[in-house]
């Protein structure tokens, strides 16, 4: 039986048991403040809105470079002889992190690339299905597992409300940032994936209680989810009360599996402090 090795990027804002269980291997990708450069996993998201307080200046993030990718792929190789490796990245279109992993693995056996068009919960939604998937088929042919993967790719759905669009503009990740104009009027808008783009997709007025709840019914009633698993993304600063209305929902529409991911350090450069979101895969 072939031993199949998952990997994927801190972007992908995996819970934390399955990263400290090395269940999937997560390489780091890159936030600088000060001209520091700090491995994302490494920071406490706290230190990045205290920077931003502190200087009124958003960090910058930067991809994990050819040569981490060589040396994270033959570090498994050579703890792992014979295996097979997996690689789920972070979507090519809003990140160099992608290209860097095909170039570092250009003269690498047994390697397989697939890019998720997704980051954050809608990445990690696929990084768990080919989990789940592992779990339930150990012996199955790495060919077959990376065809089960790239189908479901198109189907993960990730819609998220930003807490600050302040760091949504300084990161410059949403293909029409002119829609966030509203922001001035006090208009949240809602950021979806679309073909592995950033998009500002619909927008909302009012309290951010009222915005997620609007968010979460309409994501529901736009998708034929899987009921299995269903995953919440949110970075530091949202209201508690905000995060169990909405976990209530969920189950009121028959979700089984509920799982809160916390937005690290590179993603929480982007969305800013109170931010909210939602991920799952469509039905086959």
């Amino acid at each position: 039986m072939t031993n199949i090795i998952l990997t994927t990027e801190s972007g992908a804002d995996l819970p934390k048991d399955v990263v400290e269980s090395e269940t999937v291997k997560v390489v780091p990708m890159h936030v600088i403040m000060d001209g520091k450069d700090y491995l994302d996993g490494s920071l406490p998201v706290e230190d990045i809105f205290d920077f931003y307080n502190r200087t009124k200046k958003i960090p910058s993030t930067t991809a994990t470079n050819i040569h981490e990718y060589e040396q994270f792929f033959n570090d498994i190789k050579a703890k792992n002889p014979g295996s097979v490796i997996v690689h789920i990245g972070y979507t090519s279109k809003a990140s160099s992190s992608f290209q860097n992993c095909v170039i570092a693995t250009e003269e690498m056996d047994d390697i397989y690339l697939i890019d998720a068009l997704n980051v954050t919960g809608g990445l990690a939604a696929i990084v768990l299905y080919a989990v789940n998937l592992l779990e339930k088929e150990p012996a199955i042919e790495p060919e077959k597992l990376v065809e089960k993967i790239q189908n479901i790719v198109p189907k993960s759905r990730l819609a998220f409300v930003p807490g600050s669009l302040e760091f949504l503009k300084a990161g410059g990740r949403v293909s029409n940032m002119a829609y966030l104009g509203g922001a001035l009027l006090k208009i949240k808008p809602c950021i979806e994936l679309k073909d592995g783009k950033l998009v500002s997709t619909k927008k909302y007025r009012g309290k951010m209680s009222v915005v997620i709840e609007k968010l979460i019914q309409e994501y529901f009633n736009q998708y034929n989810l899987d009921k299995e698993q269903l995953f919440f993304i949110y970075s530091i600063g949202i209201d508690e009360k905000i995060k169990k209305n909405i976990t209530e929902i969920a189950k009121e529409n028959g979700f089984e599996n509920i799982t809160w991911l916390q937005a690290g350090a590179m993603i929480s450069s982007h969305a800013g402090p109170g931010g909210l979101g939602v991920a799952g895969i469509e039905k086959e």
